[in-house]
């Protein structure tokens, strides 16, 4: 801002000042404006930079939590991956145990089963020979009946004598033997009527 300054001159002195006077005001006056121009120019160059250093802080500070940021979900997507594969690579190995597991169960069932059929086998063809062996001796009985009536009567007894005296011990084993694998199927979780 410019200041009027009170001349001392008279009235008539002030109406007609000097040329070379008016002239120095009016250069001291521009100098003033000049001088506040170059001021004003200065001050907002400095507010400018000002706030341009404050932006460049500002960015630098956002940029630096982006990098943060970014880290952290590189992190946090390497862990997941890690616990990914680590969980994977449990599953696999529990699968490939069960997977022996259950073919182990399958291959002691099938040889149990195998040795459950050849003793049922074996079995009935015992009841089977014997079946055969009470027929032929019977069949010798008819024949030789008409020859050796009385002494058929007395072999044939002791014979019956011994047959029932072996039956309880030979049924009890048998008895015993498809018990016991009657309780081995069970307990592999099979159902011996099923077979």
């Amino acid at each position: 801002m410019s200041r009027t300054i009170k001349s001392p001159l008279p009235q008539d002195s002030q109406d007609m000042p000097p040329k070379t006077k008016e002239k120095g005001r009016k250069s001291g006056t521009q100098k003033k404006k000049k001088n506040l121009s170059v001021a004003l120019r200065r001050d907002e160059s400095r507010r400018a930079k000002a706030s341009e250093e404050l932006l460049k802080q500002k960015l630098q500070g956002l940029e630096a939590e982006l990098k943060e940021a970014r880290s952290e979900e590189k992190a946090i997507y390497a862990e997941m991956s890690r616990q990914h594969q680590a969980l994977k690579e449990k599953l696999e190995t529990r699968s490939h145990q069960l997977e022996e597991e259950v073919r182990g169960l399958r291959e002691q069932l099938e040889m149990c089963q195998k040795e459950a059929k050849a003793e049922r086998e074996e079995a009935e063809q015992a009841l089977r020979e014997r079946d055969q062996t009470l027929t032929q001796l019977r069949a010798q009985v008819v024949d030789m009946e008409a020859k050796y009536q009385e002494i058929l009567h007395g072999s044939l007894d002791q014979l019956l004598a011994k047959l029932r005296a072996v039956k309880p011990d030979w049924d009890g084993a048998v008895l015993r033997l498809h018990a016991k694998h009657k309780e081995q199927l069970r307990q592999f979780g099979l159902n011996p009527l099923d077979l």
